[in-house]
């Protein structure tokens, strides 16, 4: 009989690629990770993995079952979710995982409305790269999360997921009163952008490429408000998504570039019938997603 909780570690290390990373994702140790993948293999009755060095690969028969283990998964998560939703209450602990700019249009007004409208529903937002989103989802630590895509950027598939669409923004190209307007003429400009591996500084990097030009990026920071503030300072450009751009400071000019940023509601596949994620997508799908103004004095 082969074990779903060492079905789930061969997943993982399907989709992390490393020993280590899988003990970190799920709070064991390395070791405790290669026991249990061990056992897993002699269930099997066939070699799952290929050690090279200190380098792990899954063999043809690894990749197979972790296959099967990724629809194993994704019924017990639906049965879950059916055995939740028998008596029609929504209770328990909900964990949402969500962007910056998100927090204050999105998710506050969604929180409200959970909280009125199911008082025996425990909620907790968690600040996240939507980055890191899907492997948050897997492992468990959190319900449902907003994440990100950007017209400029490919979109992967993650077939431990399921996502529904929110709503769209428009991104803008945001400098001082001295800053070139559009894109294709800020070669030579000073960028602000995200930390590296953000899918902010990905978009960023890529919409300058496909102008023609690699940014010059000499400030890093993932607070727009501060992006803002350096742009206001003359300290470089940035690109904006439209939620970002609530309370724009004097003399910060926007303009759209022509690329859109997305938002998707995201949760374990199989979960969708769950009472409390329902009552999620319900809560974040009422937001406000409007254009904010900017300041009138600019």
């Amino acid at each position: 009989m082969l074990d779903v909780h060492r079905l789930r570690l061969l997943r993982e290390l399907a989709l992390r690629g490393t020993i280590v990373g899988v003990a970190r994702a799920l709070d064991y140790t390395p070791s405790a990770v290669s026991q249990q993948l061990a056992t897993l293999e002699r269930e099997a009755g066939r070699p799952l993995l290929k050690r090279t060095g200190r380098s792990v690969e899954l063999t043809e028969a690894g990749h197979r079952l972790a296959g099967h283990a990724e629809e194993v998964l994704a019924r017990l998560e639906q049965a879950r979710a059916e055995m939740r939703a028998l008596d029609g209450q929504v209770i328990g602990e909900l964990r949402i995982g969500a962007f910056s700019s998100a927090m204050a249009s999105v998710v506050a007004p969604a929180l409200v409305h959970l909280t009125r409208s199911h008082p025996l529903l425990r909620v907790g937002v968690t600040e996240i790269d939507p980055a890191s989103a899907p492997l948050r989802l897997r492992s468990g630590q959190l319900d449902v999360a907003l994440i990100q895509r950007y017209d400029v950027l490919p979109i992967g598939y993650d077939r431990a997921l399921d996502t529904e669409e929110l709503f769209e923004e428009t991104v803008y190209l945001a400098g001082d009163a001295h800053a070139p307007t559009a894109l294709i003429e800020c070669a030579s400009q000073r960028w602000i952008s995200g930390t590296p591996g953000t899918l902010c500084d990905d978009a960023t990097v890529r919409a300058c490429e496909n102008a023609g030009f690699t940014p010059d990026v000499r400030h890093r920071t993932d607070d727009f408000a501060s992006v803002l503030a350096l742009v206001r300072a003359g300290q470089g450009v940035a690109l904006i998504p439209e939620l970002a751009a609530a309370g724009v400071p004097t003399g910060v000019r926007l303009t759209p570039v022509g690329s859109t940023r997305r938002t998707a509601l995201a949760y374990r596949r199989g979960a969708g019938t769950d009472p409390m994620i329902a009552a999620a997508r319900d809560a974040l799908g009422r937001a406000d997603h409007s254009a904010p103004q900017q300041a009138e004095d600019q």
